[in-house]
């Protein structure tokens, strides 16, 4: 995983052209403007989820990974919390759903990182991640979550 500003996310170009893509796209778009929804970048390689939600408390909440793409979750306004760990040998509590990319798991995060607007975080499949939560009360969030195709 990685979590960094939007304004150094050129160091980022080295992981390849649907990296370069993902951040121009987070430039160059004014999400003032944006509603929610899916915005297609480059087909299914590379696309961009727009939500806007109210932060939420962590009891409850599970963490989650992906097979099929790499998340680039990037706060558009506001702030949250996400909590983080390593896949390693840890067992979904909820099995993969390939349709949905996505299985969940029980266990509680390792560690926290607080995103703010115009920070950005990256997880690979081998990262477990829960966002969406509170930094202290209830806050209301733009997010941009874009997909990259793993193969």
């Amino acid at each position: 995983m990685i979590v960094d500003t939007l304004d150094r996310a050129a160091r980022y170009h080295v992981l390849g052209e649907k990296f370069v893509k993902a951040f121009d796209y987070l430039r160059q778009t004014d999400f003032n403007t944006v509603p929610k929804g899916k915005y297609e970048i480059d087909g299914a390689n590379v696309f961009a989820i727009v939500n806007e939600y109210d932060t939420i408390p962590e009891e409850g909440e599970q963490m989650e990974a992906h097979r099929k793409y790499i998340d680039v979750q990037y706060l558009a306004a506001g702030e949250e919390r996400i909590g983080h760990d390593f896949l390693g040998d840890k067992i979904p509590s909820k099995a993969y759903a390939d349709a949905e990319d996505y299985m969940l798991f029980a266990d509680k995060p390792a560690f926290y990182t607080v995103l703010k607007q115009g920070q950005f975080a990256i997880f690979y499949p081998s990262d477990l991640h829960m966002p969406n939560l509170r930094v202290a009360g209830p806050v209301a969030v733009k997010k941009v979550v874009i997909k990259i195709a793993v193969d």
